[in-house]
């Protein structure tokens, strides 16, 4: 099967994942942790794309991410790879890729998939067994949303703002969902969505963004089409 392009729709959220090649961990020690942060806030701001929740795990980084502009996601990832990737081999005292071929972004409907998306990427050190819960993992974007730091990299969204009418009652919505988790048939779901670059969101919100481009944005049925039957005769 051919590979899709990829569909970037600025405005919208994106799920980013980015994993490393050959299944070498790219992240060693905190110094690695924060010169991949510095570089991604760096490209992020050059590129106009605001970034609302992340995680780092040895072998894979995963985003949240709102583009002005189509290009901006590509080129915001280009920079880091260049950045990051330098930086890197120079350190460690190797060469070539870090990162497995391409990132994998997927579009996301902010109204339903905003906030578990953000719970999704904060989960992932736990579903990788490095952790017992999601706020024991320092690299991830969850203490900003506990209110328990303030990151600078990440930008506030109106479906976080949904959560309560202060700060405080924010937060302990957030908390609160955070020690629920995912269901797991929604995490099944992102889980396919998100790996595969197919839009997630509502059936109408699928329906709006299949009508604005050309590019297929959920799995085809499987099988042939169903003929209809034929209308009986008088």
């Amino acid at each position: 099967m051919a590979r899709l392009p990829r569909l970037v729709l600025p405005g919208l959220p994106h799920h980013v994942i980015l994993r490393a090649h050959a299944g070498q961990p790219v992240f060693g020690d905190d110094a690695d942790h924060r010169a991949y942060l510095e570089a991604l806030r760096e490209a992020a701001h050059t590129h106009h794309v605001a970034v609302h929740a992340y995680a780092q795990v040895p072998r894979e980084v995963q985003l949240l991410v709102v583009p002005e502009q189509a290009e901006g996601l590509g080129r915001m990832m280009q920079s880091i790879g260049r950045r990051h990737g330098a930086w890197y081999n120079r350190r460690h005292q190797r060469s070539g890729s870090l990162w497995d071929g391409r990132y994998r972004a997927a579009a996301v409907e902010p109204e339903s998939c905003f906030v578990d998306l953000c719970l999704y990427i904060e989960a992932l050190p736990v579903r990788l067994g490095l952790c017992a819960r999601p706020v024991d993992w320092p690299w991830s974007s969850l203490a900003h949303h506990l209110g328990r730091v303030r990151d600078p990299l990440l930008s506030e969204h109106a479906e976080l703002w949904r959560l309560g009418n202060t700060p405080f009652d924010r937060e302990a919505v957030y908390a609160r969902r955070t020690e629920e988790g995912l269901p797991a048939a929604r995490v099944h779901e992102i889980d396919l969505t998100s790996g595969r670059g197919w839009v997630l969101g509502s059936p109408a919100f699928l329906a709006q963004i299949a009508a604005e481009t050309e590019r297929p944005v959920q799995p085809r049925p499987r099988g042939r089409p169903r003929r209809d039957s034929p209308t009986p005769k008088d």
